[in-house]
């Protein structure tokens, strides 16, 4: 058994990562310290602690450290532990979610500019990230309108160019009608764009468009200057002038009750030339130099581009090993600066002023919401938490449900359930709707602290009437008061309204009917989603794994060959003998076996329900 106090005593003074888990043995925090001793010791005092960490230590059951040679490593292997395991009380970048990056693979002798949310390391060029994937996308359709450069996914030599090159949107590298060293000249001026380096690229542009005019080649000089005019335009969109500092990212926050909001300015050519903010939730108590701390190792780890300079408020702890780490990686000196007054500190202000306009204006459009549901629905308090649910089967088979979550008027998906029925067989939504609403009420009650966190203000149901009855037998059996409503779809498979128990129809705006859409959709996709995982996991268990001599392996050889069991009823028996381990004898029984089954579903087509009653008597006896 592992004793906190006695573990405490064999901590080292040295620099290292810690790894706090839970009686479940998840990790619920990483965090790195020049001394682990000093460090992890302090979390167990009796002294002054935030919510937030005295939370975070009464679950921690045991912990493990790494030792290493300096902070510069931990902070590398702190920032990959964080990136891997997503502890629930370190600062992490947006949930799990994923943001694009424009992506140029300057490798190739005609590259391509395209949208990605993965980094890989293979020599490309990566800008972003794009908290806004609007703004990547906007960006790369004015590039590919402004620059005659490839569509194509795949760039192959042919003998004939596509419409691209007939409608002047693209120089037809793959016919040879530009050269390398042509082409790569665009693809430098998107990366001077891309850069923030608009006067370099005007001024270029410039001696162009008067050397074409020169050589009386006008047509070349006016398209030269409708790109001039074009860039001009998007520099302008968020430019700031007089900005001494020439390659600069600028980090503002601003803490509400209820979330925090880190704004970023890039600064590029002494002009901002782009903003991003970021939310979290649930960090209010955390000091801001943690969350700029977290933040900024989050952010920069994985981005390719580093600023020579990052400006923040506060001075944070790990300045010197951050700027270490990010020097290296970029390869040259990186510096976080702090600045006391003048221009640096007044654009430091400006982002800090925008991450509060932006969050009051998050917060205001969640209030407003709130406020509808609260009158809507006639409760005396704000729903800040609603579940909603949805049933999903086929002929009462691999029957499921899910459960999606609304906090503070946002749905969260991180939040989201699943469950597999465990007492109903048959097709019956509402006695499955009924369990489910019963183990999931019995979690909270049993344990607030828990995965599913306190209980609802309301119930949502993916249905009318029936499953709302449903719902609030299973809130009756708990002895709870959750009010619940009905979404109701039309002919068209189409939230249309929102519904009580009385069948009244409630009356809301089009943005409340447009969450509640989203909303239904949600979980009708985590229902759907989990249904179907179950479903060709069985299919694919209880078939393949029927012929004899077809193994683990041999079977996974099989799906990778042909992609699904559909396609392997389909194969001939050359094909299927293609397969590694595969001979004849073996391909006679997978094509014996099929056609056995397709003998035995027609010859019993009238009882017939399709894949699953096929498994339940033909396979399974």
């Amino acid at each position: 058994m592992f004793n906190i106090e006695e573990e405490l005593k064999k901590l080292p003074q040295k620099p290292g990562v810690y790894v706090m888990r839970d009686k479940n043995d998840t990790i619920i925090y990483v965090g790195k310290a020049i001394s682990l001793k000093r460090r992890v010791t302090s979390y167990f005092r009796k002294t002054n602690k935030t919510e937030r960490i005295k939370k975070m230590v009464s679950l921690i059951d045991h912990f493990e450290y790494i030792v290493v040679d300096n902070e510069a490593e931990a902070l590398i292997l702190e920032c990959n532990l964080i990136k891997k395991n997503r502890p629930k009380f370190n600062v992490l970048l947006k949930d799990d979610k994923t943001y694009p990056y424009i992506k140029i693979d300057v490798k190739s002798d005609f590259p391509n500019v395209i949208i990605t949310r993965r980094i890989v390391n293979d020599g490309s060029k990566y800008f972003g990230p794009y908290a806004n994937p609007g703004s990547a996308k906007e960006m790369v359709n004015f590039i590919k309108q402004k620059y005659k450069i490839r569509q194509c996914k795949n760039f192959k030599s042919t003998t004939r160019a596509c419409l691209n090159y007939h409608i002047k949107r693209c120089l037809a590298p793959c016919v040879g009608l530009i050269s390398k060293e042509e082409y790569r000249k665009q693809i430098n001026e998107i990366i001077d764009l891309l850069e923030g380096k608009i006067d370099k690229i005007i001024k270029e542009l410039n001696i162009k468009m008067m050397e074409a005019s020169k050589n009386f080649e006008y047509e070349k000089a006016a398209e030269l200057r409708d790109r001039i005019q074009a860039i001009e335009r998007v520099s302008e969109k968020q430019k700031v002038s007089n900005i001494s500092e020439n390659d600069i990212d600028v980090i503002g926050i601003y803490k509400s009750e209820i979330e925090v909001c880190v704004e970023i300015f890039f600064v590029r050519g002494s002009k901002m030339v782009g903003r991003e903010h970021y939310f979290y939730s649930d960090l209010k108590d955390m000091e801001d130099e943690e969350i700029l701390s977290g933040f900024i190792k989050q952010y920069y780890f994985d981005n390719p581009n580093i600023p020579h300079k990052i400006m923040l408020r506060e001075e944070i702890e790990e300045k010197q090993a951050i700027e270490e780490y990010l020097s290296t990686k970029s390869g040259r000196k990186v510096e976080l600066k702090s600045p006391k007054k003048g221009e640096k500190l007044r654009f430091v202000e400006m982002a800090e002023m925008n991450s509060k306009v932006t969050l009051e204006n998050k917060e205001k459009d969640k209030n407003e919401i709130l406020l509808e549901l609260k009158n809507v629905l006639k409760m005396e308090k704000l729903p800040r938490k609603i579940e909603t649910y949805d049933i999903s089967n086929i002929s009462g088979e691999f029957t499921v449900a899910g459960m999606c979550v609304m906090q503070d008027g946002s749905i969260k998906k991180n939040l989201s359930r699943r469950f597999k029925i465990k007492t109903v067989y048959g097709q019956d939504d509402p006695r499955c709707m009924e369990e489910v609403i019963t183990r999931r009420l019995k979690h909270s009650i049993e344990n607030p602290n828990g995965g599913f966190g306190n209980l609802p203000d309301a119930i949502f149901a993916d249905g009318g009437i029936t499953q709302i009855r449903a719902i609030k037998k299973a809130i009756a059996k708990s002895n709870l008061s959750i009010p619940v409503f009905g979404m109701v779809k039309n002919d068209k498979h189409q939230t249309r309204a929102l519904v009580n128990e009385n069948r009244e129809e409630l009356q809301i705006s089009q943005k409340l009917m447009l969450l509640i859409t989203k909303f239904q959709d949600t979980v009708h996709e985590t229902a759907i989603t989990y249904h179907r995982k179950l479903r060709d996991k069985e299919i694919t268990k209880s078939e393949l794994d029927e012929i004899e001599g077809i193994g683990k392996v041999k079977k996974q050889s099989l799906l990778k060959k042909f992609g699904s069991v559909e396609k392997i009823k389909q194969a001939t028996k050359e094909q299927l003998m293609e397969v590694r381990g595969i001979n004849e004898k073996q391909a006679n029984a997978i094509m014996e076996f099929f056609q056995q089954g397709r003998s035995f579903l027609k010859k019993y087509k009238k009882f017939s329900t399709g894949t699953v009653l096929f498994e339940k008597i033909f396979i399974k006896k």
